[in-house]
């Protein structure tokens, strides 16, 4: 399977469910409280996060489509501080203000990565079923495809209505389940359970051909298209009406927090199906996402560029193409684990083996290479009304694709000096005749503990020479 990131921008989806508020606790424990034989957390910091279905608005939006929530809040602080996250993000809100029930929310204290004790404070939300069925049916009519995210908190106490008035109105709509009553989710598109809420409602398989019986069986019996049991190391399961079982491995990676994964799952199996991906190319990159969530502490969501440069390190078709927004992100991550990042900058007018064999040199004094490369304009202005000879997406294409590059960002600038500042490397590489104290950025670099490096290029090897040899030729 080769898997691509595709552009999700003109995608509109319609999230439906129990959206709450999810505060963190992050400090640490050293002994044991004299109180009782429970561990004293010394708080260092706080943070408040949306979660449940608003969680997997937030996915949707990191990916860049466009988010429509329907929801219940309280007409509380939390109620207005979700919103506000929310809305911050990109995600266009529907929510019911309910003076009835305090916005859900759920406290988790956590000390070195693991999670000691998780508060929650909550309501059932089913007496507002009218009016969010009132709100989904206004918001349904600009959606391309509909999620509901169930977390069995009455949000979607009505959901068979919802799954009605979606398919009513030719919409797919995928839902994440919760509970054992499955009846409620017939006739949706595909529905999500994990391995624990499938045995609950089908029963347990001795083996995986009795478990491929019972997840046909359960897909026919509440008339879905698809059905994609996730079993979490086993990886994941799609059984489908018109293919054969699909099975995906889980991504190999370290675990720190699965609070949220499904949220991933669903928000890219949405995204996918929706611009047009076949049922296992999307399963294939909801899988992906989910490994990559899954590395990370609490509710969460991952991004196109860290999905590409997923798929860039296993060598499956990925692109490390970035905005220097999230770029700043995925540094300070790498920075955080040790890694050591080199970055340099260049025009990489037609790419020719004197840039290999300098990116490759760039690349082995660091964990991570990034490429800043010129946009059009600013090749113009260096090199000369006939130049750039290749357009800035090929330039970045082509450089994305070589093993030694990690992250490639443009800049519409002269120079670098806005990104190298914003990103701050370990290491400034430059080629050629320059000497070090010339090089732009450089003396930020080393005010921060970076070097920066000279390294030569091959003799005889240029994008110069190559033009003049085409033209010649052509002559």
């Amino acid at each position: 399977m080769t898997l691509f990131v595709p552009d999700f921008s003109g995608l509109k989806l319609l999230v439906a469910g129990d959206a709450m508020l999810d505060e963190y606790w992050f400090g640490d424990t050293g002994r044991i409280s004299p109180e009782a034989p429970v561990p004293v957390v010394k708080a260092r910091s706080t943070e408040q996060r949306p979660g449940g279905a608003a969680n997997v608005a937030l996915n949707l939006a990191a990916l860049g489509a466009r988010a429509s929530l329907v929801a219940v809040v309280g007409a509380d602080e939390r109620g207005k501080l979700l919103e506000e996250q929310l809305k911050q993000r990109g995600v266009r809100c529907c929510l019911h203000h309910s003076g009835d029930v305090p916005t859900i929310h759920k406290l988790r204290v956590l000390a070195r990565s693991q999670q000691l004790i998780r508060l929650d404070a909550e309501q059932a939300l089913d007496g507002s079923a009218a009016e969010v069925a009132r709100l989904f049916a206004i918001a349904l009519a600009d959606a391309d495809c509909v999620i509901l995210s169930d977390y069995g908190k009455g949000t979607l106490c009505q959901a068979d209505k919802l799954i009605a008035l979606s398919r009513a109105a030719d919409t797919p709509v995928l839902v994440d389940p919760k509970g054992k009553d499955f009846g409620r989710y017939r006739g949706a598109t595909l529905l999500t359970p994990n391995l624990a809420e499938f045995e609950a409602v089908a029963g347990a398989a001795s083996d995986e051909a009795e478990f491929l019986r019972k997840a046909d069986k359960l897909r026919r019996e509440l008339d879905l298209q698809m059905l994609l049991v996730t079993r979490g190391g086993q990886g994941m399961v799609l059984v489908s009406e018109h293919q054969d079982p699909f099975a995906l491995p889980a991504q190999a990676r370290e675990v720190f927090d699965v609070t949220g994964a499904g949220d991933t799952v669903i928000a890219l199996l949405g995204a996918a199906l929706g611009v047009g991906m076949s049922a296992a190319d999307a399963v294939g990159l909801a899988n992906l996402g989910a490994g990559l969530v899954v590395g990370k502490i609490g509710v969460a969501t991952v991004s196109r560029a860290e999905l590409s440069l997923a798929l860039h390190r296993r060598g499956s078709g990925g692109r490390g193409l970035v905005d220097l927004e999230e770029l700043a992100a995925m540094v300070a991550e790498a920075k955080a684990s040790g890694q050591r990042i080199v970055m340099t900058n260049g025009c990489f007018d037609i790419l020719h083996a004197g840039h290999v064999s300098y990116l490759e040199e760039a690349k082995s004094l660091g964990d991570r290479l990034i490429v800043a490369v010129n946009d059009d304009a600013s090749v113009t202005r260096l090199k000369g009304p006939d130049r750039p000879i290749t357009p800035l997406a090929d330039r970045m294409a082509v450089l994305a694709g070589l093993a030694a590059v990690d992250w490639v960002v443009p800049f519409a600038e002269d120079t670098p000096a806005k990104a190298i500042e914003r990103l701050l490397p370990d290491v400034l590489v430059k080629g050629g005749d320059w000497r070090p104290e010339d090089i732009v950025g450089g003396d930020l670099v080393t005010q921060h503990g970076g070097q920066v490096r000279v390294l030569d290029f091959k003799p005889g090897r240029s994008t110069s020479a190559l033009i003049r040899t085409i033209r010649e030729r052509s002559d």
